[in-house]
């Protein structure tokens, strides 16, 4: 190289340096970032996942209600304890006190003769696709399974829900005051789960349970391969099922770190273009996130304890599997991990995975520490919850495992409130809980017992003596016979 060529070369790169340095607006090797770099701009409404996290908020407001005490019932708190010649107090929505007879009452409050009933939290379903599968059945409103492709955790079973559904009424009836609403189990991913509060409404908005986690509905099992193998494709086997849910959950991660990079660039002031929306992943991720809780439809243990190998390879918790049939089996596993099973007192026997069902299941599960759910995933079994967790109960007792009724009760209030994420507020009668308060008319553990006063949030919304708090759907309507359980 020449003298003369290298001093031409110099000259022109001390010339760039100097335009790059006025460029910036900083000295050179400063690591600032480029003033010509425009700051990255809004993005245009829907196309940011974090923008409107609950683009379809809740409506639901309590409806009137007064200080209200239930003095001398026998009271089931969910925390443990049986009361005797219990008083309940609430008021403004909210429980107000708990305790025996020298409970003191506020002057002005409507005060409800409890003597030979007994008293509990509102029950609370966590299993039900009453509104996506209405009862009555009709075709026209059979929305609860987007059965087109393994994963459709894109779909919110929200958007499905038909509040006129009777059975809303019927469950009410039957003291349930919570429901969480699913998608069906026909895919790896369902879709987004949703807590309603058990009210009177014409929309779904109003029913919502303000504030409450979503759930994701995922099954393991005999149902999505038995649906998708059937029609050729993957998967058609329970390792098929595993390799669908590790792929997806791969997806959701790598989805989360572009998002996450976007929004690092955005924070420094630098140009970045953000991910495309995807609303399965928007799902996906936000379990990730620890946002959203998985509900996993599962019957055997050994399934179980590969979709719990599953979720710790990605990061993320199983709240509840549903089902459950051989909880008892892995229960050990469940209580260490913390976390809860869903089942029925007897349905057990009527498919291959259910086979081992027993009985005791929940018991048994019960006493190894496991936090036990009773659900129904049926419109008929939601009206008598109660005596569901009686027959599982009085199975476990039946081999001498000596379960009482303060214990027992939490199946079907408390630990249904754990596992859908809303215990602070509801699920067990404890001072500044929400009101949600059933009245029975004798033990509700008796197969005679029948809830004859419910209340949600201190308002009264059914009264079995009274026909002005037994709503009737509209579709019911003009078609005598039907609606809320009579006396």
């Amino acid at each position: 190289m020449t003298p003369r060529f290298k001093a031409a070369l110099a000259a022109t790169a001390t010339a760039v340096l100097l335009t790059a340095c006025a460029t910036t607006g900083t000295t050179a090797g400063s690591g600032g970032a480029s003033a010509s770099a425009s700051p990255a701009k809004p993005l245009r409404a829907g196309l940011d996942p974090a923008a409107r996290p609950d683009a379809f908020p809740s409506t639901y407001a309590p409806l009137p209600s007064g200080p209200t005490a239930i003095r001398g019932a026998t009271v089931l708190t969910a925390t443990g304890q049986q009361i005797e010649g219990g008083v309940v107090v609430f008021s403004g929505g909210r429980v107000v006190a708990v305790g025996g007879p020298e409970t003191a009452i506020p002057a002005g409050a409507t005060i409800i003769d409890g003597t030979g009933k007994w008293v509990t939290p509102g029950v609370i379903d966590v299993h039900s696709h009453l509104g996506v599968y209405p009862s009555p059945s009709v075709s026209a409103r059979s929305d609860g399974n987007e059965a087109i492709d393994p994963n459709t955790a894109y779909v919110w079973a929200e958007h499905s829900i038909w509040p006129q559904d009777p059975g809303f009424n019927r469950a009410r009836a039957g003291g349930v005051t919570t429901l969480q609403i699913l998608p069906g189990s026909a895919n790896l991913f369902g879709g987004r789960s949703v807590t309603v509060r058990n009210v009177p409404s014409v929309t779904m908005q109003g029913m919502k349970f303000p504030g409450a986690p979503y759930g994701l509905k995922m099954a393991c099992g005999e149902n999505p391969k038995r649906v998708y193998g059937g029609k050729g494709r993957t998967p058609a086997t329970a390792m098929g099922n595993v390799a669908g849910y590790r792929r997806a959950w791969i997806d959701a991660a790598d989805y989360a770190r572009k998002w996450d990079e976007y929004r690092a660039k955005v924070d420094k002031g630098e140009k970045a273009d953000p991910p495309k929306r995807d609303l399965t992943l928007d799902t996906l991720a936000g379990v990730l996130r620890g946002e959203i809780l998985v509900q996993n439809h599962c019957y055997r243990g050994d399934e179980m304890v590969v979709m719990l190998d599953v979720a710790r390879e990605f990061g993320y918790r199983v709240a509840m599997f549903h089902h459950a049939s051989e909880a008892y089996k892995v229960a050990a596993l469940l209580a260490k991990e913390d976390v809860c099973f869903a089942t029925w007192a007897d349905w057990q026997g009527f498919k291959m995975e259910s086979m081992d069902g027993i009985e005791a299941n929940a018991a048994i599960a019960y006493r190894a520490g496991a936090c036990t759910v009773i659900h129904s995933d049926d419109e008929t079994i939601t009206q008598r919850l109660n005596q569901e967790a009686a027959l599982a109960m009085t199975a476990g007792n039946r081999i001498g495992l000596d379960i009482t009724r303060a214990e027992a009760i939490a199946w079907i209030t408390a630990n249904p409130a754990k596992a859908l994420g809303i215990a602070d507020q509801t699920g067990s009668l404890v001072a500044g809980k929400r009101a949600d308060v059933v009245l029975w008319s004798s033990d509700p553990f008796s197969v005679y017992s029948v809830a004859e006063k419910v209340y949600v949030d201190g308002a009264l919304v059914y009264d079995r003596h009274d026909r002005r708090y037994q709503p009737v759907s509209d579709f019911e309507l003009g078609r005598p016979g039907e609606g809320a359980f009579h006396p």
